[in-house]
């Protein structure tokens, strides 16, 4: 195995300037990720392990394999983005897998929202494989995944954040070096949970004004220009026909599912037992996302809260 000093090297200059990317995870977020990422001049190949993801990637131009193995075969960098943690770890782990066929020195960069131990995990792992494993969790929805518009927080050291930066440009506007390995992760975490709950206040008060007889379109525009001015009203609008570009006038499909919302209030509510903060808000928020998975809205936008 390499040294750590000499790792650093060869990982600074790994690949500089290659422009192929293998993007693992075609869904929601990824496929329109990886649409930019084209656009922005790079060469990507996708790979997931839905036929039918495949095929739409496909339909959009992007060249796509039957395997990981395959996909990352002459990648330059990689780029996963993936639903939950244990879908992260098999597909690092795996028999033709990540750690077994990314070329040496290759930058994995995780958008998914998964366990910050486990991901720090993930950093240290990839090293023995002489491989880089950063956490870059996006925010934005698929709204931002379309645009290119999208946040990302990264967890690792300040030079590998700079190495990254501009497939990240690819996909997104800003940028953020939060620290550590896992640190991104953390930051994804807690803003999550912020706009779950915050999802719900505005589903209930616009429902409030509403039954109150209040227009709902006038009521959006009051708050949106008052104190409560805040993106589950101005960008995710949870009632359909107030915004065009939210889930919710799209039948609440193809966005932030409530089965995830619920997976990283989870994730949220365990890292804040392990740290001693309190979570009670997040956790009366869980209950309600749970509520609608438990009566079929699993798979609904999260703000079919409203």
């Amino acid at each position: 195995m390499l040294s750590a000093k000499v790792l650093r090297r060869a990982f600074a200059t790994a690949h500089a300037g290659g422009n192929k990317v293998a993007f693992i995870g075609l869904g929601n977020m990824g496929l329109p990720m990886s649409s930019n990422l084209m656009k922005a001049g790079y060469t990507v190949t996708g790979f997931d392990i839905d036929a039918s993801r495949r095929k739409m990637a496909s339909e959009a131009g992007i060249k796509t394999t039957e395997s990981i193995k395959d996909a990352v075969a002459d990648a330059d960098w990689i780029v996963t983005s993936l639903p939950k943690t244990e879908h992260v770890e098999s597909v690092l782990f795996q028999e033709g897998g990540l750690f077994e066929c990314a070329r040496k020195g290759t930058y994995i960069m995780d958008t998914s929202t998964i366990s910050p131990p486990k991901s720090a995990s993930f950093n240290a792992e990839a090293t023995k494989h002489d491989l880089v494993f950063l956490d870059t969790p996006v925010s934005g929805g698929t709204p931002g995944a379309i645009a290119g518009t999208l946040t990302f927080m990264v967890g690792g050291e300040k030079e590998q954040f700079e190495h990254i930066m501009p497939v990240m440009k690819g996909m997104g506007k800003n940028f953020y070096h939060c620290g550590k390995p896992g640190s991104g992760e953390v930051a994804k975490l807690t803003n999550n949970l912020t706009f779950a709950i915050e999802m719900i206040g505005t589903a209930e008060g616009i429902a409030l004004g509403e039954k109150l007889g209040i227009d709902a379109k006038v009521l959006t525009d009051i708050i949106s220009t008052s104190t409560g001015r805040c993106f589950s009203l101005t960008g995710y609008h949870p009632k359909p026909g107030i915004m065009e570009s939210a889930r919710s006038s799209h039948n609440y499909t193809g966005g932030f599912m409530t089965c995830l919302v619920k997976k990283d209030l989870s994730l949220a509510i365990e890292a804040a037992n392990s740290a001693g903060a309190l979570s009670d808000f997040s956790q009366k928020a869980i209950d309600y996302y749970s509520d609608m998975e438990r009566k079929g809205a699993g798979n609904k936008d999260f703000s079919f809260v409203y």
